[in-house]
């Protein structure tokens, strides 16, 4: 895939981020925020009995990238264990630093193909993965403690 870095399909996701609502009592929160651009992306998650997302909250103040990429990990969040979250988190960042291969395994992240060579524009993209991993991962321990 390649295109301009903000093209209209990275617009038409940034503008339909789903649960955009926090959590008021999340098992799990992080925060992530980019030092280059100053966006910032937290995640709320509950899990299941089942050990899997089960509720999610996002508040995301970010660039279009960002959101967009809130916006892909939103729409499939739900039901991932938080194991799948830490893989999705490890592959995006691996294939951002590389700049090479196939997307990684998330649907929809083969639309940031275009911003691979912007290596300045890579923090904003991973930041809803890493705030979901670390708030699954903390969601996780909660639930052993209790």
């Amino acid at each position: 895939m390649s295109g301009t870095l903000y093209n209209t399909d990275i617009l038409r996701l940034a503008a339909s981020i789903p649960h955009h609502a926090r959590l008021t009592a999340p098992m799990g929160t992080s925060e992530r925020r980019s030092p280059i651009c100053g966006s910032r992306v937290t995640v709320d998650i509950d899990l299941g009995a089942d050990g899997r997302v089960a509720a999610v909250g996002l508040l995301v103040r970010a660039c279009a990238l960002g959101q967009a990429s809130a916006s892909l990990l939103g729409t499939e969040i739900v039901g991932r264990t938080p194991a799948d979250l830490a893989a999705a988190r490890d592959a995006l960042a691996e294939w951002l630093a590389t700049g090479e291969g196939d997307a990684p395994d998330w649907p929809g992240l083969a639309i940031f193909t275009p911003a691979l060579p912007h290596t300045a524009r890579h923090a904003s993209i991973r930041l809803a993965f890493e705030a979901a991993a670390e708030a699954a991962a903390l969601a996780a321990a909660e639930r052993v403690d209790t």
